[in-house]
């Protein structure tokens, strides 16, 4: 008999709770121990996180560009996956996963069943699957739109951590600066926002909806799309969030400060750094710099 390939409602978090154990008492599972800091920049009130073993995470992406320039151009880390960090069938044409090296507890991954390029744009079967995950609990959920957006795999993912993201509110420390109805006035970079409405997201046709507002926000971000091996690709790689409130574009310029990546929840104000050398970057230049450093100037 043909497994379910479809989330019954109420079952993803606990089989996320589930797994989680199973996968950190096979060893599957290797969390990445951190020590938290506050820093007030920019009206945001900053979560960094020293991770100690993030040199292995960027040891495990540089292995995998190797690969994709080498024999295996659509390298595939993904499938097969490890069967003790599968969560659920999301749909036809997404699978949930956990993050391996979990920074954040329950970080899951939201993976197309097939290859696709993680330079595809979202589609209604993306927003499908994200909404079908954040409907089981209240999260982020996140998409590095290529390398230079924070991207560590070539495979086609979104995530989604629990909210909050750290001890104290808000849940997402951007949230202080959501006070105008179409955009962040200050924040000193390009970027595109949306609000949903209450009950936007309960809607029957609410992937549609996110998949429309999702396309507003690339205009106005000037995203471009550019067709590569006869998929839809951005022409500037992004970082985009979404919550249950609100949806966050930010078109991307680089990578990383001064050796300090930056990816997707860098917007959402947490941050990651490798040492303590890395915390003193982000302290002299302040975290809202080191933002507008690797994003693009808001008047262009």
């Amino acid at each position: 008999m043909e497994r379910q390939r479809r989330l019954i409602p109420g079952t993803l978090w606990p089989a996320i709770v589930r797994q989680t154990g199973h996968a950190l008492s096979c060893g599957a599972l290797r969390p990445i121990d951190t020590q938290q800091s506050v820093i007030d920049s920019g009206g945001i009130r900053f979560l960094v996180r020293q991770v100690s073993s993030l040199t292995r995470k960027e040891q495990q992406r540089e292995q995998t560009r190797k690969l994709q320039t080498a024999k295996h151009p659509q390298a595939n880390p993904f499938l097969p996956y490890e069967p003790d960090l599968f969560v659920a069938d999301i749909s036809d044409t997404h699978l949930a996963l956990l993050n391996k090296f979990n920074v954040i507890d329950h970080h899951l991954l939201i993976v197309t069943r097939e290859f696709e390029p993680q330079e595809a744009l979202l589609d209604l079967a993306d927003f499908e699957a994200l909404l079908a995950c954040m409907a089981e609990f209240d999260g982020i959920g996140f998409y590095n739109a290529g390398t230079q957006a924070g991207a560590s795999q070539p495979h086609k993912h979104l995530q989604i951590v629990p909210l909050p993201l750290g001890e104290a509110d808000p849940s997402v420390p951007v949230e202080p600066l959501l006070g105008a109805e179409n955009g962040l006035p200050d924040l000193p970079f390009r970027h595109a926002f949306a609000r949903f409405h209450a009950d936007d997201l309960a809607r029957a046709d609410a992937p549609k909806l996110a998949l429309s507002r999702y396309r507003t926000l690339l205009d106005a971000a000037d995203i471009g799309v550019l067709e590569i091996d006869r998929a839809c690709c951005h022409a500037t790689p992004y970082n985009l969030l979404v919550t249950r409130r609100w949806m966050l574009l930010v078109p991307r310029s680089q990578e990383r400060v001064e050796g300090v990546s930056v990816n997707a929840l860098g917007f959402a104000g947490s941050l990651f750094v490798r040492d303590a050398a890395q915390l003193d970057v982000i302290e002299r230049l302040g975290p809202m710099t080191v933002l507008e450093r690797v994003a693009l100037p808001a008047n262009t």
